[in-house]
């Protein structure tokens, strides 16, 4: 049982201190691993298809103003030529952060939702973990090696209409919460990535036909109650590798998630009136 601690409000002054101590150890790792990076564009798609995937542009969320949402696509507009065309070499490392920068008001970035201490809030760059979600998916179904992934620490949204597993994303937050992937085969990857006029569009590309296939499994899925009161939401997700005909060769746990519910788990029904006795 994995139980989660109370959160502790934190300053502001100490939270200004962690973003400039965890930022500058992010730019060490940049510098210390830069010949590793993955750097090289092609605008030609690679020959093989990996595995594809889109997701909606504009979702109605509770409580959310849908100005958020329009803000997100023009945010995502921006970002997602920098990731176009990348290839993931062997033994390169790709770095969502690296490849995108810092998002700011000069770069034509504007306000879109960012979560915050399971709270909705407005923030410029807001939007782009619908990127690093759709990139960390595509990687999920694939023999890439997740090498640092962050998933936010509060499940702020319920169920509704969901298609992918809880836990299924990669938030982003720059420049110390990165997406990075490794490429420990012997073929050449590449991310295609558009902005459609509804989705959010992907393609992982490889220079060689696949040898086997990706699945996703969703594991020991639960709510639980915490001793401080409140909900807690765990789960692990699973990599199934199959040979082409769906023979399940191996299994490996790829990511656990734990998160405070900002929602209660149980629906409210209202109560039958009391009928009166003859």
């Amino acid at each position: 049982m994995y139980s989660i601690q109370k959160p502790i409000p934190r300053s502001k002054l100490r939270l200004k201190c962690g973003r400039i101590y965890y930022g500058a150890m992010r730019k060490l790792v940049w510098l210390s691993m830069f010949h590793k990076f993955s750097r090289v564009r092609r605008e030609m798609p690679l020959e093989y298809l990996c595995f594809s995937h889109k997701t909606p542009l504009m979702r109605q969320l509770k409580d959310v103003d849908m100005w958020l949402q329009q803000n997100k696509v023009i945010n995502l507009k921006l970002a997602a030529p920098k990731i176009h065309g990348i290839l993931i070499r062997p033994g390169e490392t790709f770095s969502y952060w690296r490849l995108i920068g810092k998002p700011s008001r000069m770069k034509g970035y504007v306000k879109g939702m960012v979560l915050q201490d399971g709270s909705v809030s407005a923030g410029i760059g807001g939007g782009l973990c619908q990127l690093s979600n759709l990139i960390f998916w595509m990687a999920a179904h694939s023999p890439l090696t997740i090498v640092e992934r962050h998933r936010h620490g509060y499940d702020v949204f319920p169920d509704s209409n969901r298609t992918q597993p809880f836990g299924s994303g990669a938030t982003c937050y720059y420049p110390h919460g990165d997406l990075m992937l490794r490429n420990d085969t012997r073929d050449t990857f590449q991310i295609l990535i558009s902005v459609g006029k509804e989705y959010l569009e992907g393609e992982l590309r490889i220079s060689a036909p696949m040898a086997q296939i990706y699945r996703i499994k969703e594991k020991n899925h639960r709510m639980e109650p915490e001793y401080w009161g409140g909900y807690s939401r765990h789960n692990e997700l699973h990599q199934e590798i199959c040979s082409l005909n769906g023979v399940l060769l191996e299994t490996k746990l790829l990511v656990e998630n734990h998160a405070l519910m900002m929602y209660s788990p149980f629906l409210d029904h209202p109560r039958a009136p009391c009928s009166k006795e003859s």
